[in-house]
C-alpha cells in the first residue's frame, strides 16, 4: 500500500490511499466466503459455495463493496500510524478507483487534532486560595433558613386581610398586551410575603387583599430579566386571592434545637458550622479548578482548533442543559422558551466556553504526556470495585462495569484528574 498527503488548511489534510490489485483479490476472497455464510445459495451449505458462485449469484462489484469497508480501514489506520497524525471526527471518504481486478484507491479528508504550540509555565501562574471558613453573617442566614424549614402554617381567621409575613394562596394570570404569556398562568400558587425573589412590587401589590379579593396592576420587569422579551416591558398581572395563612416560625433555641436531636443550641451552631465549612470547602475546591484552567488556556498558545470539535463539545454543552432542566421537570425547548432563545442562539451564547473547554481538555492531555502521568492499574482496578458496589445486586449491569471499553473510559477519567490535580498544585498559593 502506498499513500500521499496533502494539506488543504489549517488542520485538514487530504490522504490518498492505493491499495495494489492483489491485496484487493485476497480481500474479495475473504469477502466472498463471508457473504457464502451468511447467504442462502441454494445447493450449497453456509460457507461451502466457492468465490465464483458467489461472483454469479451476487455480482463482483457487491463482493468489492463488501471487502471495501475492511480494506479502507486497515491501509487508513496504517497511513496514520506511519504519518504520527492524530485525527478527530470520521472522515469524509471519496472513492477514486473501485473496480475489479484493479488497484483500489481512496481519498479521505481529515481533520488533525490541533496541538499546544505554546505550554504557559503553569508553576508561574497563581491563583489565590479563599478562606472556606463560613463567616458569622452565614451561619445567621443558614440559622433562619433552617428554623423557616420548621415553620407552622395555620389558616388565617375569615375577614383576615393579607399582612407582610403571612403566606398567600392565588391564581395568577400574566398578560403583555394583552396576551396570556407562555406559562402565564398557575393556579393556587403559593407566595411567601418575606421572600425576595418575586418581580419588584408584587408582595407589595397585593398586600391588604382578603380571601376572595382580585386585583390587576402592571408592573416592569427588571432591564436584566433572564426573559429577554420580558426585560424592561410592563406586564399585567390578575391576581384572586384564595386563602392566606399565618406563618409561625420557630425560636432559635435550646429547645428548638433539642426538637432536631442536639444537646442545645451551641452544638446546634457548631453542626451548621461544619457543614457549611464542609459545602465552602466543595464550592472553593471547584472555583479553583475552574480558575486555574482558565487562565492556564488564556496564557498558553494554540493550532486553530477545527470546528468539528467545537461543535462536540457544543452539543455535549446542549445535552448537559437538557439534563439540568429536566431534573427541574422541564423540557429543554420549554425552557429555551421562557427565556426567549433558539437552540442557534444559545450556542452561539456557548461558543466560548466551548472553546475554552476544548483547549483546557488539550492542555490536560499535553501536560499528562509532558510529566509523564499515569493511573496505576490497581487504582483503576479499586475505583471500579466501587462503582460495581453501588450497583448492588444488578449483575448485569456490574459485568459492563469490568469490560475494555468502560475500564478504559475511568482510566481516562482518573488520569485525568490527576493532571488537574498536578496543575492545580502548582498553581493555587
Amino acid at each position: 500500500m502506498s499513500h500521499t498527503i496533502e494539506r488543504v488548511a489549517d488542520n485538514q489534510m487530504k490522504i490518498t490511499v492505493v491499495v495494489p490489485k492483489d491485496k484487493v483479490f485476497a480481500a474479495m476472497h475473504v469477502a466472498a466466503d463471508e457473504l457464502s455464510r451468511v447467504m442462502n445459495i441454494p445447493g450449497f451449505r453456509p460457507g461451502a459455495a466457492s468465490y465464483d458462485v458467489v461472483k454469479q449469484r451476487v455480482g463482483e462489484m457487491k463482493i468489492l463493496e463488501e471487502a471495501a469497508e475492511e480494506l479502507i480501514r486497515a491501509s487508513l489506520a496504517s497511513a496514520l500510524i506511519e504519518e504520527d497524525l492524530d485525527i478527530v471526527g470520521a472522515p469524509h471518504f471519496t472513492m477514486d478507483v473501485m473496480i475489479p481486478g484493479e488497484d483500489l484507491i481512496y481519498s479521505a479528508d481529515i481533520a488533525l487534532m490541533p496541538k499546544v504550540k505554546k505550554l504557559a509555565d503553569y508553576t508561574k501562574l497563581v491563583v489565590e486560595r479563599k478562606p472556606t471558613e463560613p463567616t458569622p453573617e452565614i451561619i445567621e442566614t443558614a440559622k433562619k433558613d433552617l428554623a423557616r424549614m420548621q415553620t407552622k402554617e395555620t389558616r388565617a381567621a375569615a375577614g383576615k386581610k393579607l399582612e407582610q409575613g403571612d403566606k398567600a394562596v392565588v391564581n395568577l394570570t400574566m398578560k403583555k398586551d394583552g396576551v396570556v404569556l407562555e406559562g402565564g398562568e398557575s393556579q393556587n400558587h403559593g407566595v411567601y410575603t418575606t421572600e425576595a425573589h418575586y418581580i419588584d412590587g408584587f408582595v407589595t401589590q397585593i398586600l391588604g387583599m382578603a380571601e376572595g379579593d382580585e386585583k390587576t396592576f402592571t408592573l416592569k420587569f427588571p432591564k436584566d430579566h433572564y426573559q429577554k422579551h420580558l426585560a424592561d416591558n410592563d406586564v399585567d398581572f390578575t391576581v384572586r386571592l384564595n386563602e392566606i395563612f399565618t406563618i409561625e416560625t420557630p425560636e432559635l433555641d435550646e429547645e428548638f434545637a433539642k426538637r432536631l436531636g442536639f444537646e442545645n443550641a451551641a452544638m446546634l451552631e457548631e453542626k451548621l458550622k461544619e457543614n457549611l465549612a464542609a459545602e465552602s470547602a466543595v464550592e472553593e475546591r471547584r472555583r479553583q479548578e475552574r480558575e486555574c484552567l482558565d487562565l492556564l488556556a488564556q496564557k498558553s498558545e494554540f493550532d486553530v482548533i477545527p470546528d468539528i470539535l467545537v461543535n462536540q463539545e457544543l452539543e455535549r454543552m446542549l445535552r448537559e442543559l437538557e439534563h439540568s432542566v429536566g431534573e427541574n421537570g422541564m423540557e429543554l425547548k420549554d425552557y429555551l422558551k421562557s427565556i426567549g432563545k433558539t437552540v442557534a442562539e444559545t450556542k452561539l451564547d456557548f461558543t466560548p466556553t466551548a472553546l475554552t473547554r476544548v483547549k483546557v481538555a488539550l492542555l490536560i492531555r499535553e501536560i499528562g504526556k509532558k510529566e509523564n502521568i499515569d493511573v496505576d492499574a490497581k487504582a483503576v482496578d479499586a475505583e471500579l470495585d466501587v462503582i460495581a458496589d453501588r450497583l448492588g445486586e444488578d449483575n448485569e449491569n456490574r459485568a459492563r462495569v469490568y469490560e475494555p471499553e468502560y475500564r478504559e473510559f475511568v482510566e481516562s477519567q482518573m488520569r485525568n484528574r490527576a493532571v488537574v490535580d498536578h496543575i492545580m498544585a502548582a498553581m493555587v498559593k
